[in-house]
């Protein structure tokens, strides 16, 4: 069983930034993809920012130049930077993970955490 942490949500004034952290643990195979996805109240799921295995990286058009995802394989961790954080980024902020197998891939979902840009 893989399971996900995460640290470093918030309450951050429109204009700030804060940094989420997410480790893997367990029982991990390969892995592909780390990264993050959030969701506000009343919508759906949404990328932000993941990273596969050659470092290639995929984010929203809405915080692109704003938001860095990096990553330490040793550590099997992910990160998200967040810069000139707006209202709008305000929302649940879930760590991913992709890995697998012999083949097989599975989906690994941290708890999320929240992160509330407000003045």
């Amino acid at each position: 069983q893989a399971q996900l942490v995460e640290s470093g949500g918030g309450l951050v004034q429109p204009g700030g930034s804060l940094r989420l952290s997410c480790a893997a643990s367990g029982t991990i195979g390969s892995i592909y993809t780390m990264g993050w996805y959030r969701q506000a109240p009343g919508k759906e799921r949404e990328l932000v920012a993941v990273i596969g295995r050659s470092d290639t990286t995929n984010y929203a058009d809405s915080v692109k130049g704003r938001f860095t995802v990096s990553k330490d394989n040793a550590e099997n961790a992910v990160y998200l930077q967040m810069n000139s954080l707006k209202p709008e980024d305000t929302a649940v902020y879930y760590c991913y993970l992709l890995h697998g197998r012999l083949g097989f891939r599975y989906d690994v979902w941290g708890p999320g955490t929240q992160v509330t840009v407000s003045s």
